[in-house]
């Protein structure tokens, strides 16, 4: 039986919005223990979605206490290929109420958008699949596993045990992850690449304990300076990296325009930018250096001291194609060259995630371009880097290296994903839907064997 898409979709959507915003009103912050609860709620709503379309469904853990997970299956065609859809139904924490326009875990309708924590990241994500699979019903092209993970926003820490203990029922012709965003409203992209992440607390000590400024400033280094010369040291004057032996790389011939790169940058007026290349490519394709944390006594009550010891955090990013362990000893090797005056150097990597770069070809990956190309009435994706970091997509590609995985999401550039007033443009949102059944449609017509 063909399935008319375009109908079925009109007829899902309203109850795929519906359930998208039971989802939201769960709070479930994976990082926040006092809302671990939450956190099972959001598990047992998920499969209950999915066992009531059909699915075979669990909650699955890798081991007593951990976060959970849930694993749905329901069969297609026989000789049909597998399919595995995933997404995760954790979310980060609101943070400050009061920088909300409205209530966090009360989904609301602004504009073109609907507003509220893991509206988009990625509560989304499980409603595009059930919209997908609501699309179609009974009569699947492909064989459908979803895995929706519980632990993402705190780093999937045990997602590798799942992939291995789970690995026969999760094993799958191809992988759609449904946790990255799109070029523009109205522009379509797969991910192709993602930067690696590299984080480290870097300590420098020039005094076993505080002295007085003036009876020993001009003699003695103190080590807020001498952490400020050092993090100098990180970027050249141009703004580029200046750790030597990170790789860089070339990105696809995407403009990024002036006004709209300044908007969603959130730059200050007059700001410059650093790094030389293409926007791209110092977004996507090439590492850089930020300080994220920095510990040092406030100006609001300083007194004249000498501090004896000062600490920062690096959050590095590394480009497709580089390691982290490249990455850990090449900047390592930078700091203890560069620190000054004698001070005693200490580092610690807090953690770390690989790059990923996906080779987008081949039959699924045509697919998935065609099904976007229609959903969004002839506009061809985009193959689009991302400056942030999943480091679990690696994973999935070290797991099931025949698969072939599709990076694809319900983001835009105004998401705000992680921030205040977290939004989902709901047109988009519905185009999105509706590309998945594409995919799913293209995807069974493959030829098998």
């Amino acid at each position: 039986m063909t399935v008319d898409i375009p109908a079925r979709l009109a007829e899902v959507m309203p109850g795929i919005r519906r359930d998208l915003e039971d989802l939201v009103r769960i709070q479930s912050v994976s990082a926040d223990p006092a809302r671990a609860s939450e956190v099972e709620r959001s598990a047992e709503a998920t499969r209950d979605l999915f066992a009531a379309e059909g699915f075979t469904c669990e909650i699955v853990r890798a081991y007593d206490g951990a976060p959970p997970a849930v694993i749905a299956e329901k069969a297609g065609p026989e000789g049909a290929p597998t399919v595995l859809l995933y997404a995760h139904h954790d979310v980060q924490p609101e943070n400050d109420h009061a920088d909300w326009d409205s209530p966090p875990w009360e989904p609301t309708e602004r504009g073109d958008r609907l507003y509220g924590r893991g509206a988009a990241d990625d509560k989304a994500g499980i409603a595009a699949h059930l919209g997908a699979v609501r699309i179609f019903g009974d009569d699947l092209a492909v064989n459908l596993v979803m895995f929706i993970e519980g632990e993402e926003e705190v780093g999937s820490d045990t997602l590798v045990e799942l992939l291995k203990t789970y690995q026969d029922r999760l094993a799958a012709d191809v992988i759609v992850i449904a946790d990255s965003g799109n070029w523009d409203i109205g522009e379509p992209a797969l991910t192709t690449s993602l930067r690696g992440l590299v984080r480290m607390d870097v300590e420098v000590r020039t005094l076993t304990h505080a002295v007085h400024s003036g009876m020993w400033g001009g003699l003695v280094p103190d080590s807020i300076m001498t952490l400020s010369r050092l993090i100098a040291s990180l970027n050249d004057d141009a703004g580029d990296v200046a750790v030597e032996g990170l790789h860089s790389g070339p990105a696809a011939d995407v403009e990024y325009p002036e006004a709209r790169l300044r908007a969603e940058s959130g730059a200050a007026e007059g700001i410059e930018w650093i790094g030389s290349g293409s926007v791209v490519e110092r977004l996507w394709t090439k590492p850089s250096i930020s300080i994220t944390g920095f510990d040092a006594p406030k100006v609001d009550g300083a007194s004249n001291t000498l501090v004896p010891a000062a600490r920062c955090r690096i959050s590095m990013r590394i480009a497709p194609g580089d390691t982290t362990a490249n990455a850990v000893q090449c900047l390592q090797a930078h700091l203890e060259k560069h620190t000054p005056w004698g001070a005693t150097l200490t580092t610690t990597v807090v953690d770390t995630g690989e790059a990923t770069q996906i080779d987008a070809s081949g039959p699924a990956y045509d697919a998935a371009r065609a099904a976007f190309a229609e959903a969004w009435d002839g506009t061809a994706p985009v193959d689009m880097g991302v400056g942030g970091s999943i480091p679990f997509i690696a994973e999935f590609l070290e797991a099931f290296p025949q698969a072939s995985v599709l990076v694809t999401g319900v983001e835009d550039p105004d998401t705000r994903a992680h921030g205040a007033n977290e939004g989902l443009h709901l047109a988009e949102f519905e185009k999105v839907v509706k590309a998945e059944a594409y995919l799913l449609r293209n995807l069974g017509e493959l030829p098998r064997g």
